[in-house]
């Protein structure tokens, strides 16, 4: 079973997906249009790109703070919050879904993932 496949299988997630760090492939499962897929990848890329940008001006300061490379992150809305590991991104719903649990599986099954920019 791929993680998308698996994430989506969860209560309350809405949709989950992978996504290549050139920005020029994706794959997803769950309650969202291929175009609305494509934006999220697109969305999830760029946010990882910028938490690499910063994570690496962060290191310059403290080179010593063990904070390098990122491991991921988390928007949190009213309604609805996004988890990104790695490659992988995962839209919840607030009402049903357990970002704790969600997001220790992602950690848990993308401990080993190539955390870098490719």
């Amino acid at each position: 079973m791929s993680m998308a496949a698996e994430l989506a299988s969860y209560p309350g997630v809405v949709a989950a997906g992978e996504y290549s760090y050139r920005g020029d492939r994706y794959s997803f499962k769950g309650q969202i249009t291929d175009e609305m897929a494509q934006m999220a990848s697109i969305m999830c890329r760029a946010t990882t790109m910028s938490e690499h940008m910063q994570m690496g001006m962060l290191k310059s300061f403290c080179p010593d703070c063990a904070s390098d490379p990122p491991h991921g992150w988390i928007v949190r809305g009213p309604g609805f919050t996004v988890c990104n590991v790695a490659n992988v991104f995962c839209f919840l719903d607030n009402r049903e879904a357990s970002v704790n649990e969600i997001m220790a599986l992602m950690m848990r099954r993308l401990a080993d993932a190539d955390h870098g920019l490719v």
